[in-house]
């Protein structure tokens, strides 16, 4: 009997947990905006910074993590990698045809917005030697990107790497423009 007891106050502790108060509902609330976004909301100043951590922590990188959020792709950045991404700085944004930013960033252009972002992102970690000259790397979107050296130069695409940082999941690559995938 003690045992049934204790099963009927869990299920009423659980049931009473995940229903909405009258004032709740009747506001039409948006429970879905104040929802956790997954490893992504995860505040711990201890470990490594992963991918998106230092995005946000890079002033140059503002751009971008707009964008990122404005995807809603966050949860990519933290996920335990490894992962290669090619951030383009502010600078690389400001040099797309006017307007362009402010677009992509509206709500109805998120998947679009999402696919080019996704562009700039590779499975494993790409660096040092493996960025060889006439290399092709394969992105998150399926296209492959060639890698071009220039003496000490290197180049994925047409985009310049301006200098690589190391993540807990990875390695960012800050580059000097957007990498805009072929419309599929």
């Amino acid at each position: 009997m003690k045992s049934i007891l204790i099963v009927l106050f869990s299920l009423v502790l659980i049931l009473g947990s995940c229903k909405q108060t009258d004032s709740q509902a009747s506001s039409g609330e948006d429970f879905t905006k104040n929802t956790p976004l997954g490893q992504a909301s995860v505040v711990d100043d201890e470990s490594a910074k992963n991918i998106l951590q230092l995005a946000i922590a890079t002033p140059d990188l503002s751009t971008l993590v707009a964008a990122v959020q404005a995807a809603q792709i966050e949860h990519i950045l933290v996920n335990a990698g490894p992962l290669t991404v090619f951030a383009p700085v502010n600078s690389a944004f400001d040099a797309l045809p006017e307007g362009t930013v402010e677009t992509l960033l509206k709500p109805e252009n998120k998947k679009k917005l999402a696919f080019i972002l996704t562009n700039h992102a590779a499975p494993s970690t790409y660096k040092g030697r493996l960025l060889k000259d006439g290399r092709k790397i394969y992105m998150a979107t399926g296209e492959y990107i060639p890698i071009r050296r220039d003496g000490d130069d290197i180049y994925i695409g047409d985009a310049k790497i301006l200098a690589t940082v190391d993540a807990s999941n990875g390695v960012v690559h800050l580059i000097d423009k957007v990498l805009v995938p072929k419309e599929k």
